[in-house]
């Protein structure tokens, strides 16, 4: 949690609660499904909450958006952003029953009113959304098929609606059908070496 104080030091003291409540609540549900993996448990705030904020280092969602996060699994990025942005409402979307019931749970025991986890796959969803959130669901032009026509055409936001993914490593032959994504390092905003190439890619959905 030191990590997440420094690089958000504005956060509200019930926003810091529930984000240190998080690793507890994870080690509980972990042992019944495996939402986050064993093997980057011990690194669980850098990992994953630091990873997944890396969206609100480079992007702000106006009140009143909504967001979905596609393939959440054990809740990322959808319910870290939830708590950094409570007046924005995020869907967190996944195929895996008893994953979204686990999710439901933490939900609950943190008092979220803005995040809501539903069991379907993306593409049978009729809901538009501002932005769809992800990380490490799948390739990109992959994902681009699936949710290209869940965006509301008007944007309340500064810059146009679109998805924003969580991504890693040599994106090159993922991003050769978008010319005008733009990729933010997270290693701009993270001084860990973990972040080195790490990154947040936002494409439009005029794309």
């Amino acid at each position: 949690m030191e990590l997440i104080k420094k690089y958000f030091p504005d956060l509200l003291n019930q926003q810091i609660y529930r984000l240190s409540s998080l690793k507890n609540l994870y080690a509980y549900w972990n042992v019944y499904v495996n939402l986050v993996s064993r093997k980057t448990f011990h690194d669980f705030y850098q990992q994953h909450v630091l990873f997944c904020l890396g969206i609100a280092k480079v992007f702000y969602f106006y009140p009143g958006s909504c967001v979905m996060d596609l393939g959440t699994g054990g809740g990322f990025p959808g319910i870290p952003l939830s708590i950094v942005f409570p007046h924005t409402k995020f869907i967190l979307v996944d195929s895996i029953r008893k994953k979204i019931r686990i999710i439901e749970k933490i939900i609950y025991h943190l008092h979220l009113k803005n995040a809501y986890p539903i069991c379907i796959r993306a593409e049978k969803l009729e809901n538009k959304f501002d932005f769809v959130v992800t990380r490490a669901v799948n390739k990109i032009n992959i994902i681009h098929n699936w949710i290209k026509d869940k965006f509301k055409y008007k944007s309340n936001s500064r810059i146009q609606n679109g998805a924003l993914y969580l991504k890693g490593g040599n994106l090159y032959d993922e991003l050769k059908k978008f010319p005008y994504a733009i990729e933010y390092p997270l290693n701009h905003y993270f001084e860990e070496p973990f972040f080195r190439k790490k990154k947040v890619i936002w494409i439009s959905n005029m794309e």
